[in-house]
C-alpha cells in the first residue's frame, strides 16, 4: 500500500509504483471521484484508443427510423 500526503495547495503525488502499473504519463488526465468516504482517481484515455473496441459486434438489430 501506498501513501502520498497532500500539500498545503491541496496537491498529491502519485507514487510512480502506481503511476507505472496503471501507465499515467506526465500532463495525463485523470477523472477525480468522490465514492463512499474516499477519493479515486480513474486515468482518461484518448478516444483514439478506444478505436475498434467492438470490433465484430452484431450492428444487424432493428432500429427506429429516426436512429439510422
Amino acid at each position: 500500500m501506498e501513501t502520498s500526503t497532500v500539500s498545503p495547495k491541496y496537491q498529491v503525488v502519485i507514487p510512480r509504483n502506481v503511476r507505472r502499473a496503471l501507465g499515467i504519463r506526465p500532463g495525463q488526465k485523470v477523472q477525480v471521484i468522490p465514492y463512499q468516504g474516499r477519493v479515486e482517481l480513474i486515468p482518461l484515455q484518448p478516444i483514439k484508443r478506444a478505436r475498434g473496441f467492438l470490433r465484430g459486434i452484431d450492428t444487424s438489430v432493428e432500429r427506429e427510423p429516426d436512429r439510422v
